[in-house]
């Protein structure tokens, strides 16, 4: 089967899943992504929060719900969770999953067809719509016009819209102003890249569904090399394991290190602390001096507290080194500027954007 980013924070079986009607799969839902099979971790802990209230009580709050991260990040998982648990509810419920290039084919279809009817009877009736990467709307005004009559037909009769995005609503580009100022009406979550213990979670609970058990230690190595998202520990661990298997040897971290030996080179040729200034520095159009310099500006110094969180979040180096790179700062300095830039980023959605695509620069 084919690898999705919905795929990825399952623990593997789901026993939920088997008490759902058949008719889940014509609602395009898949039954193993489940809130059971869904790792909870800070980094997605409002996102689930969210999806939860919405699954107990469809067409009342967080209407819509907008979820937006990067890839791989589990939020396909999470609307499908909404789907099956609101199948399993209510058997009979309207639902419908599916990925926006599938709903601007049908635009073009009826299109071509002159069946717009058939759209409006298809779209207009759900109970439930799913939507993903609505961000291929971009450009195309028909498919536009066409989601926007869906949206509001859907609104007034109390059905439910859940979307996913790889950037927040005002992020969106050559989409039309009042569908994204629509898509920001209900609620707006964000899902992070998992932190460290959540990495580690998700990496137990699926060598267990693999029968594979892996020892916290080899756990929290691979944690601590494989950031990007879950798709790529998920990655990780399928090497760890096949390496495990065709050597016939015991899981350790020196049979990890052999595994992954090509990721972690090409990781750590590609992410240096000096690469981190020079791209940060760009970003916010300062000069690279000024990432080791005592000018203390704002201009200056909220880039360089932002260039030590992401070296701290992107490498492997200790608080004082950083701090040595960063112009023989103590590493206290560093600390608060890692904590201060994390904790802001959870309420400031401008910075927590700015983050993604600096993140997604320095990871090529």
């Amino acid at each position: 089967a084919p690898v999705t980013a919905a795929s990825l924070i399952q623990s593997g079986a789901a026993p939920a899943a088997a008490n759902l009607p058949p008719s889940a799969t014509r609602h395009r839902i898949n039954t193993s992504l489940t809130f059971d099979t869904l790792v909870p971790g800070r980094a997605n802990q409002m996102a689930r929060t969210a999806a939860l209230h919405v699954a107990g009580a469809p067409g009342q709050m967080y209407n819509p719900l907008f979820i937006y991260g990067g890839v791989g990040l589990g939020k396909t998982h999470l609307i499908h969770a909404v789907g099956n648990a609101l199948l399993k509810d209510r058997p009979d419920a309207r639902v419908l999953y599916l990925h926006a290039e599938q709903f601007i084919s049908d635009v073009v279809k009826n299109y071509q067809r002159k069946t717009f009817d058939e759209l409006k009877a298809k779209y207009h009736s759900l109970d439930l719509l799913l939507i993903d990467d609505v961000q291929f709307f971009a450009g195309k005004d028909r498919t536009q016009e066409e989601f926007f009559n869906a949206f509001e037909a859907l609104l007034a009769k109390r059905a439910h819209i859940i979307m996913t995005s790889d950037t927040y609503p005002k992020g969106l580009v050559d989409i039309d102003e009042r569908l994204t100022s629509r898509f920001d009406a209900g609620l707006t979550v964000a899902i992070e890249p998992p932190e460290l213990e959540m990495r580690v979670a998700i990496l137990i609970k699926k060598a267990e569904a693999e029968n594979a058990p892996m020892p916290e230690d080899v756990a929290f190595f691979i944690a601590k090399n494989v950031r990007a998202n879950v798709r790529e520990l998920e990655g990780a661990l399928r090497k760890v394991l096949a390496y495990s298997r065709f050597s016939h040897k015991e899981i350790n971290i020196q049979l990890a290190r052999e595994a992954l030996k090509d990721l972690l080179s090409i990781q750590n040729r590609q992410i240096s602390v000096e690469n981190i200034q020079k791209t940060v520095a760009d970003f916010y159009k300062i000069k690279v001096a000024d990432m080791y310099s005592k000018k203390r500006p704002a201009s200056i110094a909220r880039p360089r507290q932002i260039a030590m969180y992401l070296a701290k979040e992107l490498t492997q180096k200790s608080l004082p080194e950083i701090g040595e790179l960063f112009g023989g700062r103590d590493h206290t300095t560093v600390l608060h500027a890692v904590r201060k830039i994390g904790g802001e980023r959870q309420k400031n959605t401008e910075l927590n954007q700015q983050l993604h695509v600096l993140e997604q620069t320095l990871k090529g």
